[in-house]
């Protein structure tokens, strides 16, 4: 690591803040300001444009911290194979963040199914009502899981960047760089 590479490593946190911000505050805010809408028909529809209104500027930051984590491990190469601790919280970044791309995903397929309730009585975005039809009751049910998932899988990527930050400490490269020799050298 011999070049500064503070632009990626912005994208990669920046975009991972704003994905884990944005996926909690749509769970809290906009499912809640749509719950609250007056006339239950309307509900489904505000939800459905507050997620809509968000979702160019979600991908935008979920395209940052991929980029950006690209560039951050490729230059990290090195330590993910020699330190020890770097390459088992690398791969366990790489599962968690793949698990988000694919509950955002999926998410995304979900409330395109719940928006087709438009002008269907709802109690909230992730609630139906007993008159919802059939497909988007089922959307809204598995949305109020997804709902919370992203947050936790998001705000775990943020927590396992941290730990990385943590693992570039020269005590911690040099007794990780130990570890790994000590092993390689009793193997």
């Amino acid at each position: 690591m011999s070049v500064r590479i503070t632009t990626a490593r912005s994208l990669h946190d920046l975009g991972a803040a704003a994905w884990f911000g944005g996926s909690l505050m749509g769970a809290l805010g906009v499912n809640g300001a749509a719950a609250a809408v007056r006339d239950p028909k309307d509900r489904a529809r505000v939800a459905a444009v507050g997620w809509a209104k968000w979702s160019p500027a979600n991908a935008a930051a979920i395209a940052a911290h991929v980029v950006g984590g690209a560039i951050v491990l490729y230059d990290n190469r090195g330590r993910a194979v020699h330190q020890a601790g770097v390459r088992s919280n690398t791969v366990t970044k790489l599962v968690v963040t793949g698990a988000a791309l694919g509950a955002t995903l999926y998410s995304g397929v979900l409330g395109a199914k719940t928006a087709q309730g438009d002008g269907s009585p709802v109690h909230g975005a992730t609630d139906p009502a007993p008159s919802t039809p059939p497909e988007v009751a089922n959307a809204q049910k598995q949305l109020r899981y997804l709902q919370w998932a992203l947050p936790v899988l998001t705000g775990t990527i943020v927590v396992l960047g941290a730990q990385q930050g943590e693992q570039q400490r020269p005590t911690q490269i040099a007794s990780g760089l130990a570890s790994t020799l000590a092993r390689r050298v009793a193997s």
